[in-house]
């Protein structure tokens, strides 16, 4: 059983979580330790994260449609594409180690946070498209799906980054778009765990209380204030998530 102390933490963890996640990604920066932190067990601290993170994720979807910022038809088969190649990842991982991603992510995730350092642009008005949507759906569907399910950190800078380079989308747009696909991906590998019985529904159901209110505050923030707050907090959370990585690898070693 939880203390109301373990409760309360858990709420604000979800609560923070919802709110970055929303805007950026990167949620399980905080939601993963504090489940950690919480004594659940790694396996079980990763399905019980994937639980609260997708309802959080939802509540983001659901506000980004409303306000006319995703293309449903467009994304048909990004979706799709993203849930098949998320659950083939997941269960790959059931069955081989991915330290090899762990020593590379890091590194990429750096190259990402200095282009867009360098990039001041980019994002702020809609681009020149390098592919069509169909195409784009289909390969970075199937690379960054089957990525989050093996592995995970870094899938949404991953997307937003694809959507500005690959389909011009403007950054509130590419925003919405990660959400979209993301939630695809974060399904799938849920009903991995779900079947797996490795979620601690209690936890889950405090910290999805925190997720729902921080993804609906994150979600209005980008709503509002559109590219240049997005900018901000997606370049901090991109270094943030570097340092991490970074930190667990020379940890281990």
């Amino acid at each position: 059983m939880m203390t109301l102390t373990t409760a309360v933490l858990l709420f604000l963890a979800g609560l923070s979580a919802g709110f970055i996640d929303a805007i950026a990604g990167g949620g399980g920066l905080i939601s993963v330790p504090a489940l950690l932190w919480a004594g659940l067990p790694p396996q079980m601290a990763l399905g019980t994260n994937k639980m609260q993170s997708t309802w959080g994720t939802l509540l983001a979807v659901v506000r980004y449609s409303r306000a006319g910022l995703v293309d449903w038809r467009q994304m048909r088969a990004g979706i799709a594409v993203t849930f098949t190649f998320a659950l083939l990842g997941t269960w790959v991982v059931t069955r081989v180690s991915n330290e090899a991603l762990k020593q590379i992510v890091p590194w990429l995730l750096l190259g990402i946070a200095i282009y867009t350092l360098l990039s001041p642009r980019l994002g702020s008005r809609p681009a020149r498209a390098r592919m069509e949507p169909l195409p784009f759906a289909c390969l970075i569907g199937a690379l960054i799906g089957f990525y989050d399910g093996f592995f995970g950190p870094g899938t949404g800078t991953f997307w937003t980054v694809a959507c500005l380079s690959l389909l011009g989308l403007e950054l509130t747009r590419a925003t919405a778009y990660t959400k979209v696909v993301n939630l695809a991906s974060n399904i799938a590998s849920l009903l991995v765990f779900v079947i797996a019985m490795r979620i601690r529904y209690d936890v889950a159901a405090v910290m999805i209380a925190g997720q729902l209110i921080g993804a609906r505050l994150g979600s209005g923030m980008v709503i509002r204030h559109g590219a240049p707050f997005i900018r901000v907090v997606f370049i901090l959370v991109v270094l943030a998530m570097v340092a991490r990585l970074l930190q667990d690898q020379w940890t281990a070693g």
